[in-house]
């Protein structure tokens, strides 16, 4: 990211220009010079209203190498990438007739409509890592907020090299795979960072795991080494234990320690002398195999490439990316593809500092939320929930939160708009949109378009199929959402038929998500393939009446699902959760609905309190959880 300082100079030569050239033209009505220049705060409508400015002096003057260059050699940070994504940024906001594409082709493809970006095909993920810690040296990159371990990013760097030696003089080589079966830390960012320079596969599990579920992706994924949380330690015991599912793991690592098991602070104070020099090809090479979350059959491990994080990195940062003065949440789980990039490498590609939490703990988090002063909010749908309607939230102070973005599940408007109304702080939540498959962001909303998962990244296509004849179809017509791009994943880990079904022979991924888009190319998802509702051959969005019985004041948490009918096929039934202290009665909810949707969407299942709702850890409804237990 540019500097403050760069930002003041470039911004205050286009007020200058701006009087001195365009002396008969103004910046639109209720727009200052910041504004517009600056992408990341505009909807997209902003872009067309400069037309009608006298926009022609300013992509002369960006052009400029004297204007862009002058005061630079009195900068005390060269100017990089960062420097280049303002430029860029510059020029594509103030030129639009030249930089600026029409989101919907004459073939219905959905594309950014900002020109794409270069994304060095060469750049590994730990050569990236290091280029942004040399950037930011002694500032503050990560730190444990319970524990107050933490690392600057120059000490961040010589961590990574030290435990990559250390894998080395283990014996990890290229094509090697290791496992993390840990909560939050440090030193996670640290191992995954070194599995990259070493050449070693870096998969994670969920700490969450039974011993039976963590044997399972052990035995998959062929894991030559686990390095554990300390409280974990049992379950990994148990897991190797399994006669069910064998592994191949021969060394047990712990953050801390634990009996049997070899501290990995003792990698850390390995001389770093051996540090392989590896050849790695980003493009072809497994930095991450992240697991799919299993909710539509056994987890399946996902293949992505150096180059598809790089590629993803850069893509959202052009887009999101915190500066330096921010601090940022590290809540979600880091063995989530979420919380590995968007979390974890985005928070460090702009030089701010994330603060890890282990778990979500309300009186933690809020707490954590005040002390640390975050100001970029990283969410899931329940945390957004907790944060909207919670009493306790109203005792702490957090209005230091300036920038929320919110993904891994569908969330309504409704909701946004009480969460925003509580917190006017925060201008607006930020919807992203992604897959594990897609390393993991295709879509992030910068038009304000309430609901919705805005236009594609830059260097990302997209469009909306027939669910049954896979044609492609015009806007505001419901299908299935399939994507292209750069983060798309190599494959799946030995399952060739699935990566078949997943990527067509023209490189399109099948998102299996349902949705329709815009004259402008915005996106709005529905719900997944195989969760829609089938009442009497019309289709039901479970999510669309979660969103519905979510704006009902006395409804803290919903869930939908089909109850098999002879006549109907199925019936939408509601799961609901009670505000303390609510006596609304299931007629009542059902009324509620019932007087808000068409006769398809009726809660003909009726309608079922429960003390709370089955999620995984991303916040996706465990709808089959659901249905196990209740039907």
């Amino acid at each position: 990211m540019a500097s403050r300082r760069l930002r003041q100079h470039v911004l205050g030569r286009l007020q200058w220009q701006l009087k001195t050239t365009a002396k008969t033209d103004t910046v639109p009505s209720g727009h200052s010079v910041r504004t517009c220049a600056l992408q990341r705060q505009i909807p997209r409508i902003d872009l067309k209203r400069w037309t009608s400015c006298q926009t022609k002096h300013l992509p002369k003057l960006l052009a400029t190498p004297s204007f862009l260059n002058r005061g630079l050699e009195h900068s005390s940070r060269p100017a990089g990438y960062g420097f280049q994504r303002l430029q860029s940024r510059l020029v594509s906001t103030v030129s639009p007739s030249e930089n600026q594409h029409n989101p919907v082709s004459s073939e219905n493809i959905l594309r950014n409509p900002v020109s794409d970006i270069h994304i060095p095909p060469e750049l590994s993920l730990h050569q990236m890592v290091f280029d942004i810690c040399d950037k930011y040296k002694d500032k503050l990159a990560v730190e444990d907020y319970l524990t107050g371990r933490s690392y600057t990013y120059s000490q961040l760097k010589e961590a990574i090299v030290r435990v990559a030696s250390a894998l080395y003089r283990r014996g990890y080589r290229k094509g090697d795979v290791l496992l993390a079966f840990a909560v939050n830390n440090v030193d996670y960012t640290v191992l995954s960072v070194a599995c990259a320079a070493a050449g070693v596969w870096f998969s994670a599990a969920n700490p969450a795991f039974t011993a039976e579920e963590l044997a399972r992706q052990l035995q998959h994924c062929e894991a030559k080494g686990v390095c554990s949380s300390a409280p974990l330690v049992g379950i990994v015991k148990d897991a190797i234990a399994n006669k069910e599912f064998p592994s191949k793991v021969k060394d047990l690592m712990v953050f801390g320690e634990a009996s049997g098991f070899e501290p990995f602070q003792n990698l850390l104070d390995d001389d770093g002398k051996a540090f392989p020099d590896v050849d790695i090809d980003p493009v072809q090479d497994v930095f991450v195999l992240p697991y799919s979350s299993g909710t539509t059959g056994l987890p399946k491990g996902v293949m992505l490439s150096h180059h598809n994080i790089v590629a993803n990195v850069f893509q959202i940062s052009t887009m999101v990316c915190p500066e330096p003065q921010d601090r940022c949440l590290g809540l979600l789980p880091l063995y989530h593809i979420y919380g590995m990039v968007v979390v974890q490498f985005i928070s460090l590609m702009g030089g701010s500092s994330i603060t890890f939490l282990p778990k979500f703990d309300p009186e933690v988090f809020l707490k954590c939320l005040q002390e640390r002063k975050i100001t970029v909010a990283y969410l899931v749908p329940p945390l957004i929930l907790f944060l909207a309607k919670h009493p306790v939230v109203s005792k702490f102070d957090l209005t230091a939160m300036r920038e929320v973005l919110c993904g891994a599940a569908p969330l309504g408007e409704e909701l946004i708009q009480e969460f925003v109304d509580r917190h006017p702080n925060v201008e607006f939540v930020r919807q992203g949109y992604g897959l594990t498959e897609t390393s993991p962001v295709t879509n992030i909303d910068m038009t304000k378009t309430k609901g919705s998962i805005g236009q594609m990244l830059p260097n990302t296509l997209g469009r909306i199929v027939d669910l049954e004849t896979d044609k492609t179809l015009p806007s505001d017509q419901l299908g299935e959402l399939w994507v292209k791009g750069p983060q798309v994943m190599l494959g799946y880990y030995k399952n060739q038929a699935a990566t078949d079904d997943m990527i067509t022979q023209d490189k399109w991924l099948r998102t299996g998500d349902i949705g329709f888009f815009n004259n402008d190319g915005v996106i709005l998802i529905k719900d997944r393939l195989k969760e829609l509702i089938k009442y009497k051959g019309s289709q039901v969005a479970p999510a669309e009446l979660e969103a519905l019985l979510l704006s009902h004041p006395d409804i803290q948490d919903a869930a939908v699902v089909g109850v098999p009918d002879e006549a109907a096929g199925e019936l939408p039934r509601a799961f609901v959760v009670l505000r303390p202290g609510s006596d609304i009665t299931e007629d009542q909810v059902a009324s509620f609905v019932d007087g808000k949707v068409s006769k398809t969407k009726k809660l003909r299942g009726g309608v079922q309190f429960l003390e709370e709702i089955p999620k995984n850890p991303s916040g996706k409804i465990l709808r089959r959880v659901i249905k196990e237990k209740y039907l």
